[in-house]
């Protein structure tokens, strides 16, 4: 922990040094996605910056709690679930279910923990008593609405007037609200709301914006290290999550509000309501994980991010110049005079998580190592890839030639498609088997698999 970790703050606008709240630990918090649908490459990215943060900050010699809630009750599964004629609560247990395979195929590991909102209402509405009792908030025919205009820091998270907000609650509960600005905690249930719980100010659910406050304070405290999301969450969500906590506790709920920018299709953001989204199950079939991660380092994280073949071709091929690299480093140490490039990484890193400028040490690293005599050692790119969780690529030269069992069923694909006369998809396959380091050569017993040459 020597060295000074420093990241964005979206509140002050500034780089702000980690300081922990007791010293030696970290917490994280991210948004999660609301499990209506299959998530999509896009939702993909506040799960992975957190993840891979969390190794960087474990390196350093922290102890870190990485958290990421699902959102399960929500006016959107609601609405998903009514016309496919299942209940709500199965639907949301079915696209978490989802949602877990698809972020596993990451290979990132899973958060320490993962609180669902269905199973965090009595912190919630404790939360929401809180502000009633003083009186941040207000009760209208089993409804609760917090008053905006009782917090006087509204606004400094996402810096916007009051008077200029719009909570994007539509009409519903205009003709309940004191103001127009106050938002909902909780909703009376209505008669097409198939999940609802008891509250001493009526039955139905939460709103979307306590879920998170309960949950990140139930799980980490309040004034933990790092609140983690996409910056469209800026405003209203984690505006309206830091005002809840701030009333009702008299503390703040975060030290840090870490905000990743969107990814980009088309021109545009990528989103279900605008249709140009890709599944990350997609992505991951037709990219490969390593190849996926290697996208995601390669834009900084508040930074927008292109995803279309370009940019995934680049990426693949970042990924087949490290394994053949690795084809040609030993075992061990490295040379000493190879360790300013390593620090240059990991210094990159400390700012905050600069990753391009992290990735071009890397590369930096192996240009060098390629100009030594071959069994140059990869401890410290190792290192480095390890933060990136793609020190798999290293692993390479270690099949004896041999390929993996993933390898030959892509093998198998390819062929099917050749056979379906489906050249493009073969070409496909044939791309990504070689960015997994391997190429295809026919012999007189069939197509077989052998090592890209270095």
């Amino acid at each position: 922990m020597d060295r000074e970790i420093r990241l964005h703050d979206t509140k002050t606008g500034r780089k702000l040094p980690l300081e922990p709240r007791d010293p030696g630990r970290v917490g994280i918090y991210a948004c999660g996605p609301t499990v209506y649908n299959r998530i999509h490459v896009g939702n993909a990215r506040p799960f992975v910056l957190p993840a891979l943060l969390k190794r960087f900050l474990e390196h350093e010699g922290y102890a870190v709690t990485f958290v990421a809630n699902i959102t399960d009750i929500n006016d959107k599964i609601y609405d998903a679930a009514r016309p496919l004629g299942v209940p709500s609560d199965r639907l949301a247990r079915e696209m978490a279910d989802h949602y877990i395979a698809d972020t596993d195929g990451l290979g990132l590991g899973r958060p320490d923990r993962e609180p669902r909102a269905s199973e965090a209402i009595e912190p919630i509405k404790e939360l929401i008593q809180e502000l009633l009792d003083n009186g941040s908030a207000y009760a209208v025919d089993g409804d609760v609405y917090f008053r905006v205009r009782a917090d006087p820091a509204y606004g400094s998270l996402s810096h916007r007037s009051v008077d200029d907000m719009d909570q994007g609650e539509g009409v519903e509960g205009a003709d309940r609200k004191e103001d127009p600005l106050d938002f909902a905690l909780w909703k009376a249930a209505k008669p097409d709301e198939d999940t609802a719980w008891d509250a001493p100010w009526g039955r139905g659910r939460p709103g979307w914006h306590i879920e998170c406050s309960a949950m990140a304070e139930d799980e980490l405290g309040l004034g933990f290290e790092i609140h983690g999301g996409g910056n469209d969450l800026t405003f209203p969500h984690h505006e309206n999550e830091a005002a809840q906590t701030r009333r009702a506790r008299g503390a703040e709920l975060s030290r840090i509000w870490m905000h990743n920018g969107m990814l980009q299709m088309g021109g545009e953001k990528m989103a279900k309501s605008v249709g140009n989204i890709t599944s990350l199950a997609d992505a991951l079939a037709e990219y490969g994980r390593d190849a996926l991660i290697m996208f995601f380092v390669g834009g900084h994280y508040r930074q927008p991010v292109q995803f279309d073949e370009g940019t995934m071709a680049q990426a693949a091929a970042n990924v087949r110049r490290l394994r053949e690299a690795a084809r040609r480093l030993g075992s061990g140490p490295s040379p000493p005079d190879l360790a300013p490039i390593k620090d240059r990484f990991f210094a990159a890193l400390a700012d905050d998580f600069n990753t391009p400028a992290a990735l071009a040490a890397v590369f930096d690293w192996v240009r060098e190592a390629n100009r030594r005599d071959p069994g140059t050692g990869d401890a410290d790119l190792r290192e480095m890839l390890t933060i990136f969780a793609l020190d798999n690529l290293l692993d390479a030269g270690d099949t004896d030639g041999q390929p993996d069992a993933a390898a030959l069923a892509l093998l198998d694909r390819r062929e099917a498609a050749r056979a379906a006369r489906d050249f493009a998809e073969a070409d496909r396959l044939r791309d990504e088997l070689a960015a997994q380091g391997w190429q295809v050569r026919d012999s007189p017993d069939g197509p077989q698999l052998v090592p890209v040459e270095p």
